[in-house]
C-alpha cells in the first residue's frame, strides 16, 4: 500500500499550491475553481491519511515487494456476486434520482422512491432465494 500512499498524498503536493495559483491567475475573482481545488488537495489528504494508516496495520503485500512472484498473490481474492440485475435497475434509480438535483425537488423524491428499495434489495440479496447464505 506504500505506492498508494504516495501516489494520493502527492495530490497535496500538486493541488494546493495550483490552488493559489488559480487564485492568482483570476485575481481572486472566481473562487469556487480555488475552493474546488482546495477540496480536492483536502481529499487527497483524507485518502492519503487513510492508506498511510491502513499500511501500518497490514503485512507487506505481494504489490509492495519488487522481487515478488505472480504466485505470491494467488488465492481468494474476495467475494463476488453472482450474476444480479440490481445494479442495472438501481442505476436507473440513481439517474432519476440524480437528474432530479438539476431538475427538481420532485423528480429526486421519486427518483429516492425507487434507489431506497433497490439498494435494500442488493444489501440483502444474498440472505433470500437462490444464493442465500
Amino acid at each position: 500500500m506504500k505506492s498508494e500512499t504516495w501516489l494520493f498524498s502527492g495530490g497535496i503536493l500538486f493541488f494546493l499550491p495550483v490552488a493559489f495559483v488559480y487564485g492568482l491567475l483570476t485575481q481572486w475573482n472566481e473562487l469556487v475553481g480555488f475552493t474546488a481545488l482546495l477540496l480536492t488537495g483536502g481529499l487527497a489528504l483524507l485518502v492519503g491519511t487513510y492508506l498511510f494508516i491502513t499500511a501500518r496495520r497490514i503485512d507487506d503485500r505481494p504489490e509492495d515487494d519488487l522481487r515478488a512472484d505472480v504466485s505470491e498473490g494467488a488465492g481468494e481474492q474476495g467475494f463476488f456476486p453472482p450474476f444480479s440485475w440490481w445494479p442495472l435497475y438501481l442505476a436507473a434509480g440513481g439517474a432519476i434520482a440524480f437528474a432530479g438535483v438539476a431538475v427538481g425537488w420532485w423528480l429526486w423524491v421519486i427518483g429516492m422512491v425507487f434507489t431506497v428499495p433497490l439498494i435494500i434489495g442488493w444489501v440483502f440479496e444474498h440472505y433470500v432465494g437462490e444464493h442465500a447464505h
